[in-house]
């Protein structure tokens, strides 16, 4: 039985298990804490700053892969030197753990992105602002997610904590123009080591406080070869392993800029458990496994997913399943088992048909019943 180690413990490897039951794969997991979402799977906890932890637990593993991507880069590198397949490695995984590398990197590709330009000081900040604001984004090029680590300025003044402590993110930040798009899309693909590439259905994402809030796939009047074009000319020049995420602008005159990259399984392919033929779990298990990739096309015309934030740090939902799920037995529900805290990914809703307006009205009241709104 084929053995895949997945470093971290959170939703995303709780959602390759039954995948991996399915395709008669053993999944572990190398979790930070007994209480994780992917507890069940847990088969090690420890630091994965580690190496010898990190070693002991993938020597015996035919494909290590993650939940995230905060495993350093130069650790992933000696377990390469020790013949453990890491997939993605270390060479294409730094361009989504490092935004400043990922910017270079698509320029180098000459891919369409915002203006941005690497600061190390507040004149170079002020110079950016003169040249694209009045207001400009501001990111920590490492360690920001779900809207962590970004700022939106009109001064330079406003990250001069982050300047401060500049070291801590590697000498510099990065400053991008503040786009005007009419909306957020996201590609999802998956490539193979033998080099096979699928697109899952360009997909719109819809944030609510920076982090999505629903996800509608496929994107309605997108431009679904550009999307996926791009997706292709990242996926095969970084030699990337596994499934990737392309988050993208799409401006008022339907160009598309790319905004971020994951490389591991994304909130916004969750639609595919219950969308999809093949879920981008299952996918990222083949391709890590280099194995030939499942049909991604969807099952009906449209498919919904609406994030379950969490609303305090009282309410799981589970007082008010029985009544959601009464509501709406059309809904497939998701939960990753967390404990409840304001803002938190606690699980999703997934709803399929063909009635666009239909499902969201369903989802987000459904939604709404959890939250006992």
């Amino acid at each position: 039985m084929p053995i895949v180690g997945v470093i971290g413990g959170g939703q995303l490897a709780r959602m390759m298990q039954p995948a991996a039951i399915n395709l008669g794969l053993e999944l572990r997991v190398f979790a930070e804490s007994e209480n994780s979402s992917a507890a069940l799977s847990a088969t090690s906890i420890g630091d994965y700053n580690d190496y010898e932890q990190l070693r002991a637990f993938a020597v015996d593993c035919d494909a290590i892969t993650f939940d995230h991507e905060h495993v350093p880069t130069h650790l992933l590198s000696e377990l390469e030197q020790d013949g453990i397949a890491v997939r993605p490695g270390p060479k294409a995984l730094i361009h989504a753990q490092n935004k400043l590398v990922m910017r270079r990197k698509l320029a180098e590709l000459g891919l369409p992105q915002p203006a941005w330009a690497a600061a190390k000081s507040a004149e170079d900040v002020e110079a950016f602002i003169a040249q694209h604001g009045p207001k400009i984004i501001v990111k920590t090029p490492i360690g920001g997610y779900d809207g962590k680590g970004v700022r939106v300025v009109s001064d330079a003044a406003q990250v001069a904590d982050w300047l401060g402590k500049i070291d801590s993110f590697g000498g510099e930040l990065l400053l991008e123009q503040k786009v005007d798009f009419s909306r957020e899309l996201a590609q999802l693909s998956a490539r193979r080591p033998s080099g096979e590439f699928k697109t899952f259905p360009l997909a719109q994402t819809i944030q609510e406080n920076s982090v999505c809030s629903e996800v509608i796939a496929p994107a309605p009047q997108a431009d679904f070869a550009a999307a996926k074009e791009i997706a292709r000319a990242i996926a095969e020049s970084l030699e990337v392993v596994g499934v990737m995420a392309v988050e993208l602008f799409e401006t008022p005159e339907g160009k598309l800029l790319v905004n971020e990259l994951a490389m591991r399984p994304h909130n916004s392919g969750h639609f595919s458990m219950d969308g999809c033929k093949t879920s981008q779990f299952e996918q990222h298990l083949r391709a890590v496994l280099d194995l030939p990739l499942g049909d991604t096309s969807l099952n009906f015309d449209f498919a919904v997913m609406i994030n379950l934030l969490g609303v305090d740090e009282k309410n799981d939902f589970l007082a008010h399943y029985p009544s959601a799920m009464a509501s709406f037995p059309q809904v497939k529900f998701h939960l990753y088992q967390k404990a409840p805290r304001g803002g938190r990914k606690m699980g999703h809703l997934n709803l399929t048909g063909s009635n666009l307006d239909e499902l969201l009205v369903a989802g987000r009241n459904c939604r709404a019943i959890l939250y006992n709104q």
